[in-house]
């Protein structure tokens, strides 16, 4: 599944702060938000202390009324040609927000795609960690908004498994409400769980893309030399991630 493992980091936070023009020290740092509080909107962002962020980034903005109308073209440029992606606002509104507020914060810039899927039932390319080991995310989660309609999967006679059609454009997780940074490309119909939340498409250019590097394979090892989940052999890297 396209899922990510979130480490168990030790984490030591130095927090340099001047209270000028304050009486009450003690008053003003009771009154200041926790590390550990969510933003107050809709989205409700929730950092991750325990899981810092792979590279700094502040929570993204959560107004009241989140965007819930339209749609938002994201470009990723990247060594093996640009991957044009189509975000929908009224499919998954805090997804889209925060993907647009990584985008804008340059987090996605000069980062990898750690894996590549290709087996019958999972073909996908997966990006998002500045880490580039799968396990990095961008300091923060936020809550599931899940699919309701899609089609059952023909190879899972108990209906448990949707279609997760070619081109749709998902948010990876790990585990329920953790969606952070990585998100996936489905470049054939993958048969999952309707745990991930799909917030765009990608574009015919992008699939053309995304077919060349799923064309290359995943990266032999000695103890595999033909594998179906691993790195991509041919090295993808998002060199931008700009709105168009």
């Amino acid at each position: 599944m396209p899922k990510y493992r979130l480490p168990a980091l030790l984490v030591i936070a130095l927090v340099a702060g001047l209270g000028l023009g304050l009486s009450d020290p003690a008053a003003a740092s009771a009154s200041a938000p926790s590390p550990t509080d969510p933003t107050a909107g809709p989205c409700a962002y929730t950092p991750t202390p325990d899981e810092p962020a792979a590279r700094p980034v502040r929570l993204p903005p959560d107004p009241r009324h989140t965007p819930e109308h339209g749609k938002v073209r994201v470009v990723l440029r990247t060594n093996l040609g640009a991957i044009p992606l189509e975000l929908d606002r009224s499919e998954a509104p805090c997804t889209v927000q925060s993907f647009l507020h990584l985008t804008r914060s340059r987090f996605y810039d000069r980062t990898i795609c750690h894996r590549l899927t290709a087996y019958p039932t999972l073909s996908v390319l997966q990006c998002g960690d500045p880490s580039g080991t799968g396990e990095g995310g961008p300091g923060y989660r936020y809550r599931d908004e899940l699919p309701t309609n899609l089609p059952p999967a023909p190879t899972d006679p108990t209906g448990a498994r949707k279609v997760y059609a070619r081109g749709v454009l998902a948010m990876a997780n790990a585990g329920p409400d953790t969606n952070g940074s990585q998100f996936f490309l489905v470049y054939a119909n993958s048969a999952l769980r309707p745990n991930y939340t799909i917030f765009g498409e990608i574009a015919p250019t992008g699939l053309r893309t995304l077919d060349r590097i799923a064309a290359g394979g995943v990266t032999p090892t000695p103890e595999d030399p033909a594998p179906l989940d691993g790195p991509p052999a041919l090295t993808t890297k998002i060199l931008t991630a700009r709105r168009h």
